[in-house]
């Protein structure tokens, strides 16, 4: 049976912060608006800040989605999955806000991270939870992690911070929806 927590405690921040991915969803308030979830790798790119926070870095991608909706409505969830172990799936849902990487801000929550000075690193995305509940994820297949990929590092780096920026310009500006993503000049 499924359960509803107060506050991420020890034990469930322990499990969180251990999946090696996870998924990010968000949508916008229009009706017709495309709902988006993305999964990310977590190389320690998702930390529990308290028992009601969680924030991960976010890297540049080929879309700016969740990005979007956040700046437009704030609302967020993000869900774990135990692929290897016990079956179990998480859900923190809350409300988002994404620190971007030129914010004052960023610097202050990118130490918490081992990869949050990369090139790629876009913004942290910190997540005030509303309701932290979890499922039995008996549905969930069992996997065998091989690993991460090293192919969006070696991208980023390849185009150097200008490059990045330049990405950022060209691809991540705007949703789907055309809402408003990531504002110009970088």
């Amino acid at each position: 049976m499924g359960r509803t927590y107060d506050v991420i405690d020890d034990k469930l921040g322990s499990f969180i912060e251990s999946q090696s991915v996870f998924f990010v969803s968000t949508a916008p308030l229009a009706a017709d608006g495309h709902v988006n979830c993305s999964p990310k790798g977590n190389r320690g790119e998702l930390v529990v800040l308290d028992p009601s926070t969680v924030a991960y870095l976010d890297q540049t991608g080929s879309g700016v989605e969740t990005l979007a909706h956040l700046r437009e409505n704030g609302r967020i969830v993000l869900m774990f999955c135990a692929f290897e172990g016990p079956p179990r799936i998480v859900r923190v849902h809350g409300a988002g806000e994404a620190v971007l990487a030129d914010d004052p801000r960023f610097a202050e929550l990118a130490v918490r991270f081992p990869r949050g000075n990369d090139v790629g690193a876009r913004s942290v995305v910190v997540v005030h939870a509303r309701r932290i509940a979890d499922s039995c994820g008996y549905g969930v297949p069992s996997m065998h992690f091989d690993g991460h990929r090293p192919v969006m590092d070696a991208w980023a780096e390849r185009k150097g911070r200008a490059g990045i920026r330049e990405y950022w310009a060209s691809h991540n500006a705007a949703s789907l929806d055309s809402l408003p993503g990531l504002d110009a000049p970088f």
